[in-house]
């Protein structure tokens, strides 16, 4: 059976304000997350990632701010007019001077294999690590 759910949780060292703005802009996303992004932020918005090799288009799904950003993509190895997506929320919480950012991305049950699963499980190491680069650099 595959896993359905991947959460990650940072405790990060800069305020609420900071985070939203590095996972909810352009600048922020295109830095960290991708080469380059593009964001109509709200419901129903459209987002898109780019790479050197590639890019994803996102549906933004829900904005809370500051608390909660959330978008759906689609499934990694799945043909790119397969209607099935993950949903990715991003719930930021103060922790004292900083921000506890949990990330959770749920939908890989719809997934044919485990490849997604695994892929985004190891892929979202990655970006959070790059998130606090970011996040620190700035």
């Amino acid at each position: 059976m595959i896993p359905d759910r991947i959460e990650r949780v940072l405790d990060l060292a800069h305020p609420p304000s900071k985070v939203w703005a590095a996972i909810t802009t352009a600048e922020g996303l295109g830095t960290w997350f991708g080469k380059q992004a593009s964001i109509d932020l709200r419901p129903g918005g459209a987002a898109r990632l780019w790479w050197p090799d590639n890019s994803v288009d996102l549906r933004v799904e829900r904005v809370d701010e500051p608390s909660v950003f959330a978008f759906t993509w689609p499934i990694d190895g799945l043909p790119a007019d397969d209607p099935r997506r993950t949903y990715v929320e991003f719930t930021l919480e103060p922790a004292g001077a900083g921000t506890r950012l949990t990330v959770v991305e749920t939908g890989f049950a719809q997934a044919p294999d485990g490849t997604a699963y695994r892929g985004n499980s190891d892929g979202w190491g990655r970006e959070l690590a790059e998130l606090v680069e970011y996040l620190d650099a700035a």
